[in-house]
């Protein structure tokens, strides 16, 4: 496995001095943000489509670091409706082009969230099954919207040279756990595979030493990421918190630096069964804890990451 870091954590740097910094940690992978959510800091994703000349200078100043590209990350919502979902769908099938062209061959991105029916104008993230409605619109939003776009992505991103599509266990997405990832890998093949972040599974319940063991070859790409449930908060609220992050003394979960909310050992015991199910891509850490500076939160993280680092590795 390789070390690898998402970029946006260090998004206040220009291109040259993040990656002198992230060479200097020791990372050996870079995951960049090609655009919809990320602001894209470190790449220019037309002007790289538009000139061989801009992607050679690109790689070679990422190659002579010593590093390279584990992943291009193109996260939004394609399934949106109208404009919005337009938008973001160019993003990915630009991302798709690019990475063909600069020869990285994993994408990582989100499943997408359709509105709630034909006509809506927002995305309608649906989790429960009462009332009874609700089964005729996650029907509607799997079978109408998400799997015909999710099929035409497959086969465009292969004929670009794509081999691994990793998708996020995000909140607010139609595939936000194991389970909703298989019914899309089922549907449309195994080039769709999760990019396993822990923190989010850590908030919605789930366990995600349990769900390494139970995708296995399903894994496509792992983010290092933890999250803490807020004692005294999230026992009187429960974890549906719609406080923005940056309200973090109020909310009750937060995403934070790793050790910050599961100590080493549970990080030792992720890395290896992630490991053991026969994953061996990049682990990206991803920096989104607000209650300290991010080249400190990326330090700190360093620090356990290392120390759960599987010895074979």
């Amino acid at each position: 496995m390789k070390l690898s870091l998402v970029t946006d954590s260090l998004g206040f740097l220009p291109f040259g001095e993040m990656l002198d910094k992230v060479a200097s940690l020791g990372f050996e992978g870079l995951e960049l943000g090609c655009g919809n959510w990320s602001q894209a800091p470190h790449l220019d994703l037309d002007g790289l489509l538009a000139s061989a000349g801009k992607r050679r200078d690109f790689l070679d100043a990422i190659g002579a670091r010593g590093l390279a590209i584990e992943a291009l990350n193109c996260s939004g919502n394609q399934l949106a409706p109208h404009d919005e979902g337009r938008r973001h769908d160019a993003v990915v099938e630009r991302t798709f082009e690019l990475a063909g062209l600069l020869g990285v061959r994993k994408v990582v991105m989100m499943s997408g969230l359709p509105g709630g029916a034909p006509g809506e104008s927002l995305p309608n993230w649906i989790t429960t099954s009462w009332p009874p409605r609700n089964a005729q619109v996650l029907a509607w939003q799997w079978e109408e919207i998400a799997l015909p776009w999710w099929r035409k992505a497959v086969a465009s991103a292969a004929a670009k040279g794509v081999e691994r599509i990793a998708v996020e266990n995000h909140g607010c997405q139609l595939v936000y756990n194991p389970g909703t990832l298989m019914r899309l890998r089922d549907a449309v093949g195994p080039m769709v595979g999760m990019n396993l972040d822990p923190s989010h599974l850590f908030w919605m319940g789930g366990d995600p030493i349990a769900a390494a063991r139970f995708l296995g070859p399903a894994i496509h790409h792992v983010h290092a990421k933890d999250s803490r449930l807020e004692r005294g908060l999230v026992d009187i609220d429960g974890v549906l918190d719609t406080g923005t992050v940056d309200r973090y003394a109020s909310r009750t979960w937060n995403y934070v630096a790793l050790g910050y909310g599961h100590d080493a050992r549970w990080w030792k015991e992720f890395i290896t069964v992630v490991h053991m199910s026969g994953y061996d891509g990049a682990v990206s850490l991803e920096m989104e804890d607000l209650t300290m500076d991010a080249l400190s939160g990326i330090g700190k993280s360093l620090v356990l990451l290392r120390e759960a680092w599987p010895s074979s590795t």
